[in-house]
């Protein structure tokens, strides 16, 4: 479950960071601050994909990591959020200007890629986020909708358990159309083209 927090007025970025930095319940939406509250299932299948990525960062030693605390500050004020799952490029940490104080992103070249899985509130990860994403120029977005939250216009009609894959547009600040797997479909992602890997795979590892 995601729910925003009663406030008396927006937050900056600078006053989320003072009160909130080391606490990951919670991420800056326009100044609102919204408690994510993830489910023990919603973690069991971030962990799944976390081990996944992680596994094959070593297998093909990259110079890329996945952090385990990490804020993504974007460039709209008080906006900072926290992706289920993110991965970094290692050799772009350099012209990140927060990085050495802080553990926060800027940055959308520092970013390999984007995961969020799926929760009550699904539009924001549908609609805002990944605008936002594709505004910092993150290269790949994946989106884990393992109970089939999403609206019909997103994941089709029935509803289903479904994996998309934003990949930016070449020209343009946008996402094309996203690849969407279901049940025995293997993805196939631009930053990992050699982890095979179905969507079925990450759907199960959330149902006990």
């Amino acid at each position: 479950m995601v729910q925003s927090i009663a406030q008396s007025r927006a937050l900056t970025y600078e006053e989320f960071l003072g009160q909130f930095a080391d606490d990951d319940r919670y991420e800056l939406i326009d100044g609102e601050l919204v408690d994510l509250e993830p489910t023990g299932k919603h973690e069991q299948v971030a962990a799944f994909i976390l081990r996944k990525l992680n596994a094959e960062i070593d297998r093909l030693d990259l110079p890329w990591f996945t952090p385990t605390r990490c804020l993504l500050k974007h460039p709209t004020p008080g906006v900072a959020f926290r992706p289920d799952v993110i991965v970094l490029d290692q050799d772009k940490l350099n012209e990140e200007p927060l990085w050495r104080k802080e553990p926060t992103i800027t940055l959308g070249s520092s970013i390999k890629l984007i995961v969020e899985v799926t929760s009550s509130n699904w539009q924001n990860d549908y609609a805002r986020k990944a605008e936002d994403y594709a505004e910092m120029g993150i290269q790949e977005f994946w989106i884990v909708d393992y109970l089939g939250f999403g609206g019909k216009s997103y994941i089709g009609d029935p509803k289903q358990p479904t994996f998309s894959i934003y990949e930016l547009d070449d020209h343009r600040p946008i996402y094309q159309t996203p690849k969407l797997y279901r049940g025995s479909d293997v993805i196939n992602s631009q930053a990992f083209p050699t982890l095979h890997l179905a969507a079925e795979q990450i759907f199960f590892s959330g149902r006990y």
